[in-house]
This record gives C-alpha cells, sequence and structure tokens, in this order.
C-alpha cells in the first residue's frame, strides 16, 4: 500500500504538481482532426487548465487559454481569423503563440499595448488522424511516429470517452494481465465458466487460468508477458507479450491513450485499426472518423458493461474518483504495477532534478518509424483475409457501446459490404 502522500504525487496532475511536471514533457491527443474540419473551435480541459484548440484560416493550430486576458471572456465563443483567433467580447486577437496581434479600440491611443499582452499558448499537431498537445518546457521534443499510423489496408476510428476518475488507475489497468481472466470473461456472459450454470463462453482466453507472469522495461515503457493453461513457453503471450506504453497507454495493435482532464476525470483515447478484406486492397484512408462513447446508461444511470473497454470503465470507476491506494493489500499478480509506480516516482525526481525523463524522442532520424512488439504482427498488419472467411458479416465495434450508424456505415463500406 501506498502512503497518501505517495498517492497524492501519483495522481494529481495541475500545474506546478510533480507528476503533472511529468507527463507536461510529453505529447497527448486531445481531439479528432476531423472534429476542427466540421468546427474550427473546440474547448478542452487538459491536466486541470482550461483551453480552447482552433485551426484558423490558414489551417495553422493554436491550443491557448481559454480566458481571454483582456477581461476574462471565452475565447471558445471566439471567431477564427485568417491568422488567429479574435475575442467577441472586444475583438482583441491572438496567434497560436498567444501573442496579442491586434486590440481594435486600444491601438488608437496606444498602438503598441498589444505587443506587452500574452496568453498562454501551447503547441499542437496532427499525427494518426488525432490533434495532439505538447505543454512542457521548450524545446518540446517530437511527437512520437508510431509505426501503426502508417499502417496500410486498415479501417482505423477515433473513440473518445470521458471517464469520471483519475488517469492513473486507468493506466495502471495497463500493466494488470490478470484481469482478463475475470472482467473480459466475454461481452455477453456475467458468469464466470467455471461458475455453477455457466454458459456459452465467447471470450478467446477468458476461461483459462494464468499460470505465470513476467514484466520487463524496454525503451518506451513495459511488457506483461503471461502464460495461460495449456500454453506452452513458445506462446507469443510469453515470447512477445504486451505493452504498457510510457506514460499513459496501452498498446495490442489498438493504442489507447488516458488523458489526464484533471485530478478526477480523464479523456479515454482509443486508436482502433481493423484489416479489410483482401477483396478491399488497397484501401486508403481519406478521413478517419471519431465518435464520443457514453459511459454510463441512460435508462439506469448505470455504468455501461456491455463491451470489453467499457467493463474497463467500471472497474476504474469503481475504485472512486481517485483509487484509495492507502487500503490495498497487493499480490504476486501485482508486480507490474509496483514496477510502474516505481518508475513513476524516479521519472518524477529526475524532471524535478532538471533531467530529461524516459521515452523522449528528438532525433528525427530514431522517429522515422517506431515499432512497437505485437503478438501476430504480420496476421494483425499484412496478411488479409477474404471476405468469405467473415460467415456472419464483419464483426461489431467491440471496444465500446454507442458506435453512431453513420461510422457502422463507414466500416461496412471500407470492409465491402452493405451497409445494412
Amino acid at each position: 500500500m501506498l502512503s497518501h502522500e505517495d498517492n497524492k504525487l501519483l495522481t494529481e496532475v495541475g500545474p506546478g504538481t510533480k507528476m503533472g511536471a511529468l507527463l507536461r514533457r510529453y505529447w497527448h491527443p486531445i481531439a479528432a482532426a476531423a472534429e476542427l474540419e466540421e468546427h474550427p473551435i473546440k474547448p478542452v480541459r487538459i491536466m486541470g487548465e482550461d483551453l480552447v484548440l482552433y485551426r484558423d484560416g490558414s489551417g495553422t493550430l493554436g491550443l491557448i487559454d481559454r480566458r481571454c486576458p483582456h477581461r476574462g471572456a471565452d475565447m471558445s465563443y471566439g471567431r477564427v481569423e485568417q491568422c488567429g483567433l479574435r475575442c467577441r467580447y472586444h475583438g482583441w486577437r491572438f496567434d497560436e503563440r498567444g501573442q496579442c496581434l491586434e486590440q481594435p479600440f486600444e491601438e488608437i491611443a496606444h498602438p503598441n499595448f498589444k505587443t506587452r499582452v500574452k496568453t498562454t499558448a501551447y503547441q499542437a499537431q496532427v499525427k494518426g488522424g488525432l490533434v495532439w498537445a505538447y505543454m512542457g518546457p521548450e524545446p518540446a521534443p517530437l511527437l512520437p511516429n508510431w509505426d501503426f499510423f502508417d499502417w496500410p489496408n486498415g479501417f482505423v476510428e477515433l473513440v473518445f470517452a470521458e471517464v469520471p476518475c483519475n488517469w492513473f488507475q486507468c493506466q495502471e489497468n495497463s500493466i494488470d494481465p490478470l484481469h482478463f481472466e475475470w472482467l473480459h470473461v466475454s461481452a455477453t456472459t456475467v458468469m464466470h465458466p467455471r461458475a455453477k450454470g455457466a454458459k456459452k463462453l465467447l471470450s478467446t482466453d477468458g476461461s483459462k487460468r494464468h499460470v505465470a507472469l513476467k514484466f520487463e522495461e524496454f525503451e518506451y515503457g513495459f511488457l506483461y508477458k503471461r502464460l495461460l493453461e495449456g500454453w506452452d513457453e513458445t506462446a507469443p503471450g510469453w515470447t512477445v507479450g504486451r505493452v504498457c506504453l510510457w506514460p499513459n497507454a496501452f498498446f495490442v495493435g489498438r493504442c489507447e491513450w488516458r488523458v489526464p482532464i484533471d485530478d478526477e476525470n480523464t479523456l479515454s483515447v482509443l486508436w482502433n485499426y481493423t484489416r479489410v478484406p483482401t477483396e478491399q486492397e488497397p484501401y486508403v484512408r481519406e478521413r478517419i472518423p471519431y465518435w464520443y462513447a457514453p459511459v454510463h446508461d441512460p435508462k439506469t444511470g448505470r455504468l455501461i458493461t456491455s463491451h470489453n473497454m467499457n467493463e474497463d470503465v467500471a472497474a476504474w470507476v469503481g475504485q472512486g474518483r481517485i483509487a484509495d491506494r492507502t487500503r490495498e493489500h497487493l499480490g504476486e499478480g501485482d508486480r507490474g504495477i509496483i514496477m510502474m509506480r516505481r518508475k513513476m516516482f524516479e521519472q518524477m525526481d529526475v524532471v524535478a532534478a532538471g533531467g530529461e525523463p524516459k521515452a523522449i524522442i528528438r532525433d528525427p532520424e530514431k522517429n522515422t518509424k517506431i515499432v512497437l512488439p505485437l503478438i501476430n504482427r504480420e496476421k494483425v498488419v499484412f496478411e488479409g483475409r477474404p471476405k468469405a472467411s467473415y460467415v456472419n458479416g464483419p464483426p461489431d465495434h467491440f471496444a465500446f457501446a454507442g458506435q453512431p450508424d453513420h461510422v457502422r456505415r463507414e466500416y461496412l463500406r471500407a470492409m465491402g459490404f452493405p451497409e445494412d
């Protein structure tokens, strides 16, 4: 178990906190690029800071303080110009660096006053259909060019969900293999197959007990490796493993980021890839669709548990807004969690001492294409299946409930199936 003080260190992300300082050294996904095509201004709250994301008339992205430094008006109701964002209250205009460019009335008497006014501004870039933010000190590291962003012949969708709990209990799930055995038994069967009266099991390995676990650190995070009943040590789950991606993601052929909104809320961001049938090759993505998934059932108010990641959300939120780690009793299966916590404390101290934390990328050559470990990589990425192998049609979206009809139709078109 942790002390109250250490638990605060792991969970507090606002300006001036040690964890906040560490996380601000990395790029974080905050929106879909397609959102700004539909409306060029979006209010966002990230790590306890209220900001506004925009794309101006020249195509430049800006991420600035939501409050105008003049008299605090809400810039998310501003107006994009060819260059910058204009406050609708008195017309002050700011660029992506936060510099005030124009003060319509003030310039009559004080033409240079605008040069002395600047608002908080952060860098923003687009990659993989996502808008990414860097909120740390300059110079900014390179935005990682994960190789999966360029995987061919795949339908990609972005799924966002606002989760009412602290980010770190979400990320601890990324290095917790044992939960698969119990939480993800199947999407439709609430009873474990060993329980009396249990029916058909849909998951491929949820019925098998874990018999061995090992956890390893590598350059970009951690690997957890597991042996299940009936597996030998040549099984990919033991030789390759799964990636807990530093500092706040999980990669298994899809990637999930847990971005702190503030201390008590998390933005879950899913980059989901589905290989199209061989008859659809070559398939080129022109626009990556996005949607926001509900986490509560509007009829009951209860957390949704019908889909894989909804089950995760229920587990995370069930620990409370901020998990009380002073009451824990960790076991052998939690060695990965202990390893990750120790690394977090270590890296917070590195940043506090003025050092460069883990997994920062500054070499452009190294960033050309970063390949992460992946079980059955060739099959997942390059070996498409013929349409005839989809006996019941392409699978439904498994991660979150609530996929909109228009995204479902786009997916079916990509897979070469009728939209109904």
